[in-house]
């Protein structure tokens, strides 16, 4: 039997950090998917106001397998 998996591209944004927005992402993810296995990070970025960062951005790659 073999393994198939798909990926998916999401973007997520937190106010606390990247690693929330990637929780964030997954966390929202698995309210449709099934079998999440990993996420890749490709791009961090952040929005700054009044030399303030007051968010964090992701764009991310979330791998789950297909039944």
């Amino acid at each position: 039997m073999s393994t198939v998996v798909k990926v998916i591209e999401v973007l997520a944004e937190s106010e606390k950090s990247w690693e929330d927005a990637a929780q964030q992402a997954v966390n929202r993810a698995s309210k449709t998917l099934t079998g999440i296995k990993s996420i890749y990070i490709e791009n961090m970025e952040a929005k700054v106001e009044d030399n303030r960062i007051v968010s964090y951005r992701i764009n991310a790659k979330i791998s789950f397998l297909l039944e």
